[in-house]
Parts: structure tokens; sequence; C-alpha cells
């Protein structure tokens, strides 16, 4: 594989193996996308939890939550499958800028609406349709690109560890911000914040050089292609019993946050600042699991990690469920992030690892197809259900769902994890050294 820029940076070889969750910095376009990515998300994070509240306020309806967010994740089911195709085959680089950039228009075509008074329901829906194309695109893609920023194949699981924690560092400031300015700016300032945040990355992007990457050049169809990725993410025992699990987690534990304006105001009886509080809370317990996932210097031995946190996960979000003050839902909140994360870029790791790279784009894709693509599934079931049962009630019955399909998981882990430890072997992966012993 062709390197990208030598790395020329205050991060020593040396240092990055003491500390191995700095070795993807010592690559410039792994730091220059890092900067404009955190900024980026941060917007995103902060117009998400305006729009929720808008929508709520405007219509007082899980239901319209629910289709909201449905409208939001429902592109990727549909579309992810196929823009793996396209990472395997054109200029990832070009493709990100193009859907960076329409997310950049969505951004102000929503501030003009509210700063205008003009806003509707339904203008929310079609724009977060909208941004959920924008997302289907750049998702997959961006996913698969990582390793064209990196020095070597050995820092993907911890670029991956990264991306995970600026995800969820963005998560608990992002909203913890957003709640402030709705309380006191109002729905319009949180928009038009993200639409100059949109402006870091693109720029990023236009900063980055990665090498040549050899394109395919098989003749094949976009058909075949694409039944050939299907056949490589499920055909293979490994890839099938991690996707159909992450798929399950995306469906059962999404309702949580398109329902959290619901909870926040009929339970917990708070405002906007509560709600940015609570979903704070979910970025927290992540900070804590991919930084400690940055910090592993193998990806072997991550799987036996994924039961206790998958079994975390499945806690936190049965016990919040239950909750009905503010400071437990925040720990039970915190555990359940903890969980959801670390189990999540885990599974992520693992399939990136193992994938062999012609096929990466199109695998990357199903895993987001399944996992992000089941959460509007997730959400607009967790809208039908808190309309007729209520929002308590709906959690309480996904919570123990998503607690019955970690057992499935856990159940059959012995013969899984022995097929994905040859697969580890094939591929030259050690076990993680002990202290002391070199880790090359």
């Amino acid at each position: 594989m062709n390197r990208p820029d030598p790395p020329a940076s205050g991060i020593s070889s040396q240092n990055a193996e003491r500390f191995p969750a700095l070795r993807p910095f010592q690559s410039r376009n792994f730091r220059i996308y890092y900067i404009g990515q955190f900024i980026a998300v941060l917007g995103n994070w902060m117009q998400n939890i305006a729009m929720s509240w808008l929508v709520y306020t405007l219509s007082d309806s899980a239901l319209a939550l629910g289709v909201t967010a449905f409208a939001q994740q429902v592109p990727t089911l549909v579309l992810a499958p196929f823009v793996g195709v396209l990472a395997d085959r054109c200029n990832r680089r070009k493709v990100l800028i193009i859907a960076q950039s329409l997310g950049l228009v969505q951004a102000l075509v929503l501030t003009v609406l509210t700063i205008s008074g003009h806003v509707a329901v339904w203008h929310v829906v079609l724009l977060s349709l909208w941004i959920g194309v924008v997302n289907a695109f750049e998702a997959p893609t961006r996913q698969a690109f990582l390793l064209d920023l990196l020095l070597e194949r050995r820092h993907l699981p911890n670029a991956i560890a990264l991306q995970s924690f600026l995800m969820n560092t963005t998560r608990l400031v992002g909203p913890s911000i957003g709640g402030v300015l709705l309380a006191y700016a109002g729905e319009s300032v949180c928009f038009a914040i993200n639409t100059v945040c949109y402006l870091a990355i693109v720029t990023a992007y236009r900063y980055i050089h990665p090498p040549p990457r050899e394109l395919p050049n098989d003749g094949a169809s976009w058909q075949h292609a694409l039944m050939d990725g299907f056949r490589y993410a499920f055909g293979d025992p490994v890839n099938r019993r991690l996707i159909m699990y992450l798929g399950g987690i995306g469906l059962l534990s999404s309702p949580w946050q398109s329902l959290m304006p619901v909870i926040t105001k009929t339970v917990m009886q708070g405002d906007s600042r509560t709600l940015g509080l609570l979903i704070g809370a979910v970025g927290a317990g992540a900070i804590i699991a991919t930084v400690y996932l940055a910090s592993r210097r193998s990806v072997r031995g991550i799987e036996r990690i994924m039961i206790g946190t998958s079994l975390a996960a499945s806690f936190g979000f049965l016990a919040f469920s239950f909750a009905s003050h503010v400071a437990l839902a925040t720990v039970f909140l915190a555990v359940f992030g903890f969980g959801l994360i670390a189990t999540v870029s885990s599974g992520n790791s693992i399939l990136q690892t193992i994938a062999d790279d012609h096929y990466r784009g199109r695998l990357v894709s199903v895993y987001v197809m399944t996992f992000l693509g089941s959460m509007p599934i997730g959400n607009l079931l967790g809208g039908v259900c808190a309309d007729a049962i209520g929002a308590p009630w709906t959690l309480h019955l996904f919570a123990v769902a998503l607690m019955a399909l970690t057992l499935w998981f856990i159940a059959g882990f012995r013969p899984w994890r022995a097929l994905l430890i040859q697969r580890f072997n094939a591929r030259g992966i050690a076990r993680s050294p002990r202290i002391g012993e070199n880790p090359l």
C-alpha cells in the first residue's frame, strides 16, 4: 500500500509506540482531517438537538420526533450498499467534499427558514431527509477513507477509536452548548453555527492529499460489484454474526435519543438544558470507552472486551428506562454510552482490520447499512409505540429486547471467536504485548 506524507510532526515514532493512541497523528493528513472533523461534528450535534427540540415544540408529538429521525436515517439503509461500490471505485476525497458541501447548504436553508419564522414541521422532516442522503454518502466513504490517511495499516484500530472519541467528545460538548443556546438564543443560532462549522471540514479535505489509490478496473458492472460485496459481508460467518449483532444494537438502542425530548419534559420535568445534559451523559461514558480503546496496542483481544461492554450497554439502557430523576438517569446513560460505543467501535475495528482492501468500502457500507440503517426503523417503531403506550414503557420494551440480543451473541461467542482468531492469524496480527515487551 502507498504511504501518505512523512510524519514531519512533533510526534516521534518512539512516543507513538509508547502511547499507541497517538499513532495516527504521525500523519499530517490525519491531523488535518481530525481538526476539521471535530469542528464539523460539534456543529452537527448542536443542530441535531435543536432540530429535535424544534419539532417537539412545534408539534408536541412523539410520533413527529420518530418520523423526523426516520427521515434523517433511512437514506443510509437504502443507499449505503451503493455508496460502498462508489467508495471502492471513485476518489473518496472528492466524494467527501461534495457531500459535506451539500450538508453546508442544508444547514444554511434551515437557518434561513428558522430566522424568517416560516419553519414548519414538514420543512424539518424534508431537510432531515436531505441531510440523511448526505450522511448516507459521507459515513461509509469516510470510514473507508481512514486507512488512506494513515502511515501504516496497524494504526487503523487506533484511528477508529480516535474517530469514535471525536464523535463522542462532541456528543458531550455539542448538546450541552446547544441546550444553553436553545434556552437563551433559539434554534436559529444553532443552525447558523453548524453552517459555519461545515466550512471547517470542507476546507480540511482540500488540504488533504492522500497517496494515489489504484482503482479497480475489472470491468464488472455495478450490480455485480454490489452483489459481490454482500456475498463477502454475509457469506463469511465472522462478518455475518458481527454485522447482524451490530445491526440489532442499532435497531434496539436508537429510540433513546429520538424520545429524549419526551422523557425530558414528561418524566424529568426538565427543559432544553436538561436535554443537553442527558445526551451529554451518553457522550461522557463514550469518551471513557474510546480513550481506552485508542490506547490499545493491538486489535487482537478486543473481541473479549465486547462481552463486558455489551452487558454494560444493555444494563445501562434498562436502568435508564426506569429512572425518574435526572441524577440517576445521567449515571445510567453514562454506563449505556460507555457500553454502546465500546461495543460498536470494537466491532467496527474488527471488521475493517480483517477486511480485504478491495472489499473495504463495500464491507463498511454493509456495516453502516445494518447499524445506522436500522436506526430509522427503531426510531419509527419507537415513535409509534410511544404514542400508543408512552415513552417510558417503550424504552422498557426496547431495553429488554437489547438484553436478549446481547445474551444471544454471548451464547455463540466461543465458536465465533475461534474463527476470528484464524482471521487475525492470517493477517499476521499479534496479541497485545505485555508491559516491557517490544510492541513491534
